[in-house]
């Protein structure tokens, strides 16, 4: 049976998680607390000097920017925010908020569940193409086009409240948007690598499918050089829209066969 390991966050409380892993992201092992009222997920490589305070930064300031204010309880839902940083044995990590329970498939896929996707996360993957929809998943989980223009919605007004706050997401993708089309929710994940313009640098250059051309046309340039462009609130804005077009047409707007011109 896994141990349970105690430590305190960065501002002094107690916490606690089960020494097993839980969940691996790109970055990242999560392991679950007890109660399983939240995740502690620490980064699996040394993270740079000034990561501790960047996440310090985005776990308490940013954070009260977004929910202190008239109307923040609204946001809970949408936006898993860490809430803590933790060290432990030489590695960082960070404190967040579990899924809602909507936000894992209870059904799963068709005949029997014969992917074995029942209690994993509801990534966007499976909700944003005709295939998976009409092969894969179980029609109870996939709502109807009102509800994936609810979930759109929902989306952009998640991403609006960072860019009023004048933060960047930098990796908005259906991997760091957790979907629920049979009610029309949506909540932002992964808001650990957030952008502050001029201030904290992008950690990721984005999610294939989702990186704006610009970005990917400068990439080679140095990162100190001025035509580079980097994740900031204007690529969110592209994957915004990527996103929101593939829930709605099940397609992606840029893939597809290649035409030339006869021009």
């Amino acid at each position: 049976m896994a141990s349970i390991v105690s430590l305190k966050t960065h501002d002094g409380r107690d916490i606690s998680y089960v020494d097993e892993v839980k969940g691996q992201g790109g970055m990242k092992d999560v392991y679950f607390s007890p109660n399983r009222d939240y995740v502690v997920a620490f980064f699996r490589d040394k993270q740079d000097p000034g990561a501790k305070e960047r996440l310090i930064l985005i776990a308490d300031k940013f954070r009260e920017r977004i929910y202190s204010q008239e109307g923040g309880a609204y946001w809970k839902d949408l936006f898993c925010w860490p809430t803590a940083v933790v060290e432990h044995q030489g590695r960082l990590g960070v404190v967040a908020p579990f899924y809602n329970p909507n936000f894992f498939f209870a059904v799963g896929s068709r005949n029997g569940d014969s992917l074995g996707i029942k209690g994993r996360e509801k990534e966007g993957k499976w909700f944003a193409s005709a295939k998976n929809r009409n092969t894969f998943i179980d029609p109870k989980e996939l709502g109807d086009w009102s509800s994936h223009l609810k979930i759109g919605l929902m989306i952009a007004r998640a991403v609006r409240r960072l860019h009023a706050a004048g933060l960047a997401h930098s990796d908005l993708s259906y991997k760091n948007v957790l979907v629920d089309p049979s009610r029309g929710a949506a909540c932002v994940i992964d808001i650990d690598g957030l952008v502050v313009p001029g201030k904290i640098p992008p950690l990721v250059a984005g999610t294939p499918d989702f990186i704006d051309p610009l970005v990917m046309m400068t990439q080679r340039l140095p990162l100190g050089d001025p035509q580079r462009v980097l994740p900031s609130i204007r690529t969110d804005q592209h994957a915004l829209s990527v996103l929101i077009y593939m829930y709605l047409l099940y397609r992606h707007p840029l893939r597809g066969p290649k035409v030339h011109d006869v021009g």
